[in-house]
């Protein structure tokens, strides 16, 4: 099943990059395949923050909507993502931030999913590294627009 880790450092702060992920309805003006993004629900619990969205998957012939249940934990610079409903059996991430420097973060992404329809897990599995390469690029070119250019 598709897995993917990646492990960054960023040119921000770890706050501007929680706050840019943990933007789940502009998604659609910078990633790669979003077609539409809706937040259900919103309830926020002091510490954490739930939130539960769909975004619509855009792929080739596909199109596909899915529902996820989005944590954000913003004393812990952490956003952790489950599956509600969908195309998928599973699909679990999270995003974890942590200055480093002045200005600068560390950001780690993990992202492990399985689609039930074999042939839409086919046509993924065969560009699923060239496609998580282009999604994390997408927040990096997202935060030079939002943040501007650092050394």
């Amino acid at each position: 099943m598709p897995r993917h880790s990646e492990n960054r450092e960023m040119p921000y702060t770890a706050q501007q990059m929680y706050d840019l992920v943990a933007d789940v309805g502009s998604y659609p003006q910078f990633l790669p395949w979003t077609a539409a993004a809706r937040i259900r629900s919103r309830t926020d619990y002091g510490d954490r923050e739930l939130m539960e969205a769909d975004l619509v998957i855009s792929f080739k012939v596909f199109r596909e909507r899915f529902g996820s249940r989005v944590t954000l934990w913003p004393g812990r610079m952490r956003i952790d993502t489950e599956y509600l409903d969908g195309p998928f059996r599973y699909l679990k991430s999270h995003w974890q931030f942590e200055d480093v420097a002045e200005g600068r973060c560390k950001v780690e992404f993990f992202v492990d999913f399985e689609f039930r329809n074999r042939v839409l897990q086919g046509v993924i599995g065969a560009v699923f590294n060239e496609a998580m390469l282009r999604i994390v690029r997408a927040f990096e070119d997202r935060a030079r627009a939002l943040y501007g250019t650092r050394p």
